[in-house]
């Protein structure tokens, strides 16, 4: 049986976990190839996995103080209010809302700071007349947990030379990691408008969704590993409520239910669903009010939905209404959406800064424990998908917690 050694080729599913306000993150990182005798590891990692073959695991704490993400204070800056440029997806200038991230490209004289740059800073609040943002990573200052699994391991090659060394620790950190977690325990501002959220095409939802779409939105990659999840967090014998759903719930049919409620847009789609044993059509944009008694399902889940919402807070309310308690609320979608009914803040969001929104509906209305994130990214497009231009998967984004 071929192991791991320090010529080693191998695929490696890297798992990042860390905490942040009462909050759990998991980063998933598929990576292929990991090359041993070039690629960059943490060398208490590297030493666990010598030996190791396919299917074995290993995992190594990396305290805050040892990171390679540390937090530097001098990374704290104030600037002029004038210093901050940049325009949102309508050409209006931006204003920046305590707890957001913007790139930092958009800070004009900051020295070692360009224009071109898109690495997030966080902007704190102001200080005085000035703007008070943070350039540090957004994993600076945490303790962390990585966690290695041996996927497969390659044949080596012969007199290799050359090539790209990658930092595996770094490259699941990067592009956004971090960007969820709400700044010294406050609030993001994300709901601040004071009304719905605004989209580009304000027509009644039922003129869109008018047209049945028998058709998946995310590959099939995505999909099973979005049931996989669902599987884990709901228990068997539960009375489920599919909100925003169709003719896929994205449910293993090994998960025996009491109930499946499904409530969508379109009644063709709802009618096609194999699981459902109730539809119910309802535009939640028009009525977030929900006719369940309280405490009617024991989960609830929502799938590459939320970004429709122009109300979630008020959707939010009621949700924490009908679930029982324990039961539990989850969350998941992706970097795809119906451009003309995604709202503008979503659209505009970095990807891991929407896990921060959807966290922030569940600690905006409280009554919620066991929040959790999680993000799923790199793996390879699945052969039986249709747009093999595209070399990965569809990434996936999950936010879940239990009813109090």
């Amino acid at each position: 049986m071929e192991r791991i050694n320090e010529s080693s080729r191998a695929t490696v599913a890297f798992t990042l976990e860390w905490t942040s306000d009462r909050t759990r993150h998991e980063e998933y990182l598929w990576a292929d190839p990991v090359n041993f005798w070039r690629d960059v590891l943490d060398p208490s990692l590297t030493r666990e996995l010598m030996g190791k073959t396919v299917g074995d695991r290993a995992e190594v704490a990396i305290a805050a103080d040892r990171s390679p993400f540390p937090h530097d204070p001098r990374k704290r800056l104030l600037i002029r209010p004038g210093q901050f440029q940049g325009r949102n997806s309508q050409g209006a200038p931006l204003r920046p809302l305590p707890g957001r991230f913007y790139p930092q490209g958009l800070l004009r004289g900051v020295g070692g700071v360009y224009q071109v740059s898109t690495s997030p800073c966080r902007f704190l609040g102001t200080d005085g007349a000035d703007l008070a943002f943070d350039l540090n990573h957004p994993l600076a200052g945490r303790d962390l947990l990585l966690r290695a699994e041996v996927i497969a391991l390659h044949p080596q090659q012969q007199n290799e030379r050359g090539g790209r060394c990658e930092d595996w620790l770094e490259r699941i950190a990067s592009d956004g990691p971090g960007m969820q977690a709400r700044s010294a325990g406050s609030a993001t501002a994300f709901f601040t408008s004071g009304g719905p959220f605004s989209r580009n095409d304000p027509q009644p939802d039922a003129l869109f969704y008018g047209q049945p779409r028998l058709v998946h939105h995310l590959d099939s990659t995505a999909r099973s590993a979005i049931g996989r999840r669902y599987a884990e967090l709901i228990r068997p014998g539960s009375r489920v409520l599919d909100l925003m759903g169709s003719w896929a719930s994205h449910l293993p049919d090994s998960l025996e239910l009491a109930g499946l409620t499904v409530l969508g847009m379109n009644a063709e789609e709802l009618a096609r669903n194999p699981r459902a044993t109730a539809t119910l059509v309802q535009d939640l944009n028009l009525q977030p009010a929900l006719p369940f008694a309280p405490a009617s399902f024991d989960a609830v889940i929502c799938t590459a939905s939320v970004e429709y919402l122009v109300d979630p807070l008020a959707v939010m309310r009621e949700l924490h209404r009908v679930v029982t308690p324990g039961g539990v609320l989850a969350f998941a979608f992706s970097n795809r959406w119906f451009p003309p009914k995604v709202t503008h803040l979503w659209s505009e969001m970095h990807e891991f800064e929407r896990l921060g929104m959807v966290a922030e509906l569940f600690h905006a209305t409280g009554g919620f424990t066991d929040l959790a994130t999680l993000s799923r990214r790199g793996l390879p497009r699945p052969a039986d998908d249709p747009h093999q231009e595209l070399w990965l998967s569809d990434p996936v984004y999950m936010v879940w917690g239990r009813r109090a």
